[in-house]
């Protein structure tokens, strides 16, 4: 495929591809432009907000050049500088977006600043934002990204209105009522079944990438999110500290690792979504998760060092468009529908337990949804417990379709 062109935008070699960075005019450089280059990598495959954020930025430079000398924080009434303060204000709960989430948030607000940057937020009507969803939506056909495109705008309006800039108020509430009348995107029902994570796996060990097998299995069987299966990578100066680096991409590394299981098999793990506000933990007895078993029994003692999942390719841990490129082809090898995709292990590992008759709360808990607090100690063990019988009743369920899924070790 040919790369992406646009005003600034080069393509720079690494190991795992061409990566996107945009680079400023070196003239413009040398007299005192900043930012000199923006690592874009985010957007690789993502080609029309690579575009709209390329255009963003240069038109930022030509306007420096001209002797415009903008305070991102200064507000002047249209939604390109409400934009401005909600992704620069030290405040601002964009700001405390884990480094995944905010890369989503980056090219919706690139978006939005395209499209509407121009406007005054108090020239803004309620029809106006109905109009909105039909272009972001392409006419009902994405209203997924309609939804996201306009929970961007909202959270940034909402801040304005926090900081009493004006029109944000008004606005918000504009954005709030013709949110109740607009369609929302139908929640995803697509279930991937235990013979169908079977042949995944089987694919992916065919390809050569066990990392991959093992990778499906801890999600469906955990009930583990897929980013903290793999996990995330984030850029050196946010976060806390890690020892898995990627320095030539300036990145850093948190997800699953080798040491979040103990010498009996009982994962303990603090998924990202708690991390840094409840600190809710999860509980996993691996021994009864034969295909997890099976997958780690191939793995030798000495390699359970560090994260479980790491590419055979780079000798780290994958990039999620990497690993989605991977699931796309055993997919198609296993014979599972274009319309599964790796995230939906989870939700079908929750589905397979409650089919199997485990309770609502067993399961809340396994996947660490919001529920009572107590102490830390009665928690684990009641997670544990919970995770036990969650785990009983979909292996019971297997046997009973004659599916063993799996045969551990």
């Amino acid at each position: 495929m040919e790369p992406t062109k646009a005003p600034g935008l080069k393509w720079r070699k690494l190991a795992s591809g061409l990566s996107p960075i945009w680079v400023a005019d070196e003239a413009d450089v040398k007299n005192g432009y900043l930012p000199k280059t923006l690592n874009l990598k985010a957007f690789a495959d993502q080609p029309e907000i690579l575009r709209a954020k390329c255009d963003a930025l240069q038109a930022d430079m030509l306007l420096w050049r001209a002797g415009y000398r903008n305070d991102p924080l200064a507000f002047d009434g249209t939604v390109k500088s409400l934009l401005s303060i909600y992704q620069r204000h030290e405040e601002s709960p964009f700001r405390k977006l884990k480094p995944a989430s905010r890369s989503t948030y980056v090219g919706f607000l690139a978006k939005l600043e395209g499209h509407i940057g121009a406007r005054r937020v108090d020239a803004i009507s309620g029809t106006d934002i109905l109009k909105w969803h039909k272009v972001w939506s392409n006419g009902g056909q994405n209203l997924a990204t309609a939804t996201m495109s306009r929970a961007v705008l909202e959270s940034a309006v909402a801040f304005g209105t926090m900081d009493k800039l004006a029109g944000c108020a008004s606005l918000l509430v504009m954005i709030r009522e013709a949110k109740k009348k607009l369609p929302r995107p139908q929640s995803r029902t697509a279930v991937v079944t235990v013979s169908q994570v079977e042949a995944a796996r089987t694919a992916a060990r065919a390809a050569g990438r066990h990392s991959s097998a093992l990778a499906y299995a801890f999600t469906f069987e955990t009930t583990l999110r897929l980013w903290d299966v793999i996990g995330q990578w984030w850029p050196l100066e946010e976060g806390g500290i890690s020892d898995v680096i990627d320095a030539k991409a300036h990145l850093k590394w948190f997800g699953l690792r080798w040491e979040d299981i103990d010498e009996y098999m009982v994962l303990r793990f603090t998924p990202s979504k708690t991390d840094g506000t409840t600190g809710k933990t999860i509980s996993y007895p691996l021994l009864k998760a034969p295909m997890v078993m099976e997958e780690v029994n191939r793995v030798p003692l000495e390699k359970r060092v560090g994260p479980i999942i790491v590419s055979e390719g780079t000798g780290l841990p994958y990039l999620s468009r990497t690993f989605a490129h991977g699931w796309r082809a055993d997919r198609k090898a296993a014979g599972i529908s274009v319309n599964m995709w790796a995230r939906d292990l989870r939700a079908s590992g929750i589905t397979e337990g409650r089919a199997a008759n485990a309770s609502t709360d067993d399961a809340a808990k396994v996947a660490g949804h919001s529920g009572k607090r107590t102490t830390a100690t009665v928690y684990d063990r009641a997670v544990l417990e919970a995770a036990g019988r969650f785990a009983d009743a979909r292996l019971l369920g297997r046997e009973q379709s004659g599916n063993g899924g799996g045969n551990a070790r």
